[in-house]
Parts: structure tokens; sequence; C-alpha cells
């Protein structure tokens, strides 16, 4: 049986078109996925993404804990503010990616992928023994994803003067933590500027709804991974998974090598790996003739090696197929893709290919 989200019956009410992800019932788009990717390009639109996984994590050793659990360096982090990592295994391999927010110094939220969310608080929990820290699974609170050029004007006019005050101050990757319960983060998964937003689940249709009636447009999964692809974020499962490094995945900023002394789970791979030599990279390819580049296709790199489309699909703001893939890592400036049993040439960048609803190469 599929979870629902706390605005299940909002979503219907609307007509979305529902889909299971990760086991929840959840809309793919409420009539057009291209009309809801150009709201978020050009305006403002907010996401119901109350399926990924809330975690708390209290305690004196909090952040002794994640310090040794997480390949970025939590260290770096002050109060209110937010870091982005993986969690590895020991071989290095990409458990989860995950944001972790430090709200004091023994309390931290972290959000982890709705698909990944059991078998990340297994391996969580397993690593928690030799610390003094709790974590708690939050399944009393909704989170909502308002992304856009907008957001922060619409998202102001909702609030109390103070609270607008302090948002308006907020930089990236910063955070609000208000009174009951509610958080606001200046991050997101769109490559546009934007806020999410966790608050009690029995108080979150009614802020949908308030949402909504400030001219804020509802969207679904199908723009939010279009939205992501075109900012060349890693889709998890997708362009990694718990078998290949940051790395190899256009991830080795978040990978934390500094300073030497700090253990963390996965080190000793990553650096056998760097000694050795990474083989591979995440690229992003351009296609320059006709058809769709989606996962599991064979990229050929001439001369060189065969690499695989990790992620693909039809980019709205550029109006051609966009990827990202895995290629050797002598990979040049072109590439082959196999669609249909025939070679389509695309061009290979460095992601993101949109920045601000910009193109970047």
């Amino acid at each position: 049986m599929t979870k629902t989200t706390p605005l299940y019956d909002l979503h219907r009410k609307a007509q979305a078109k529902m889909v299971e992800f990760a086991g929840w019932d959840m809309p793919l788009h409420y009539g057009s996925q291209i009309e809801e990717h150009q709201q978020v390009r050009e305006h403002v639109g907010v996401f119901d993404v109350s399926h990924m996984g809330i975690l708390d994590l209290h305690g004196v050793q909090a952040q002794a804990y994640l310090h040794y659990l997480l390949a970025n360096n939590v260290d770096r982090l002050v109060p209110a503010q937010a870091l982005y990592s993986c969690m590895l295994n020991e071989q290095g391999g990409v458990i989860d990616d995950l944001l972790v927010y430090k709200i004091t110094d023994d309390f931290f939220r972290m959000v982890v992928n709705a698909g990944t969310r059991e078998k990340d608080l297994v391996w969580m929990q397993q690593h928690l023994t030799a610390f003094e820290a709790t974590l708690q699974e939050r399944s009393d609170l909704a989170m909502l994803a308002i992304q856009g050029p907008e957001a922060q004007e619409k998202l102001l006019a909702l609030l109390p003067n103070e609270d607008a005050v302090a948002l308006q101050t907020l930089q990236h990757f910063h955070l609000l933590y208000l009174p009951g319960d509610i958080m606001i983060t200046r991050t997101g998964y769109t490559g546009e500027d934007g806020y999410e937003v966790f608050l009690p689940a029995q108080n979150a249709p009614l802020f949908w709804q308030r949402l909504l009636a400030a001219g804020i447009k509802p969207c679904g999964l199908g723009a939010r991974d279009t939205l992501r692809l075109e900012a060349g974020l890693n889709l998890y499962g997708a362009d990694m998974d718990d078998t290949v490094t940051p790395l190899a995945s256009n991830l080795a900023w978040t990978v934390a090598f500094e300073p030497k002394a700090r253990d963390f789970i996965g080190r000793r791979a990553l650096e056998q790996q760097l000694q050795s030599g990474v083989e591979w990279r995440l690229v992003g390819l351009v296609l320059e003739g006709p058809g769709i580049l989606r996962h599991h296709q064979k990229v050929i790199v001439e001369g060189i090696g065969v690499g695989e489309v990790t992620s693909g699909g039809y980019s709205p703001t550029l109006a051609k197929s966009i990827a990202l893939a895995r290629v050797p890592e002598a990979t040049g400036t072109h590439c082959l893709v196999e669609i249909r049993d025939k070679q389509v040439r695309a061009r290979v960048i460095k992601p993101p290919f949109i920045r601000h609803g910009k193109q970047t190469f």
C-alpha cells in the first residue's frame, strides 16, 4: 500500500496526475509538466516534498557522530547553516546524498531521499551506538519547496513582519528556525533561488492553500526532475548509488579530505581511488541530432571506451535533449549515443546546463 502526504486530498482535488514514487502516491503534474517547469524558471512554483525523510539528531556528541558519518565536514557549520554531503559505505559507494542543517551545537536535522530512508536509518542507527546522541524520524512534519526567481517576494508577503525581515537577509544554505517547529531554509533542487519550508503536518494543508492563493503555482515530480537535470543535480539511484563513489559522480567537491586527521566512513577507499586514478567521471551531454537521451543508453567515446547515460530527457528551457552520463575519464568534447540502434552525436559539457534560467555553455 502506498503512503500519502498530508496534502494528498488537495492534490486529488486539483486533479493532479498521481503516480507511485518510492512507495508514495505523489503528483506527477497538474496538467502540463512543461508549463510547471517554465513557471519555476520564470516565476515561482511550490512542490510537495513531504515524502522525503526528515531526521532529527540530538545530543552532546551529535556533531562528532556526523563528523564520522559523512564525507563532507560538518565542523564547518555554524548554527543556522546547512551542508550538502554524501553518506558513504566502507568501499566509498554512496549510500545516500543528503542535506544536514545545524540548528544548535547539539541539534541537527537531516533530509534523506524517500527511496532510501529505511536503509539510511538502519545504517545511521548502526553507527550511532558509539556516540552519545539520539536519532528521531520526524514523520509528523511536512516539507514544501518554494522555488523560482519570485520565491522571496511571494513568501515574504505570507510571513509576520519580524520573520519577513529575517528572511530577507537569509543567505543560501542558511536557515530560520521559528517557534512551532517551523524551519525555513534557503535551499532547493531546481537550480533556481528558493526556500524549503518544514512545518507540522497538520498545518500543511492551510499553508499550501495560502501559497496557491498568493499566486504560487503547484508543481509535480515531473517538473522537479527536468529542473534538477537542467541544473546538473544528481538523482540518487540513477546518477550515483552505493556502487559508485562521489569521485566518479561529479561530487568530489562534497568530500572534505582536510583536515587529514579527520576519519570518516569511506575515506580510505576514496584515497585509494585517488592514488590509483579515477577512471570515470560524470558529465553533461547535449544531443546534437534527433532523439531523446534516456537512462542506460550506451555512450561511445571513439578510441577511448564506452560509458552510459545515467539520467536524461527533454530540456524545456533549451528545447533539446540533455543527459548526465558516466564516461571514461579521458573523454573529450564529443561522443556518440546509441539511440534505437542509431549512433547520434552529442556534445560533452561540464554541468550544469542552466543556472538561474540561463544557458551555461
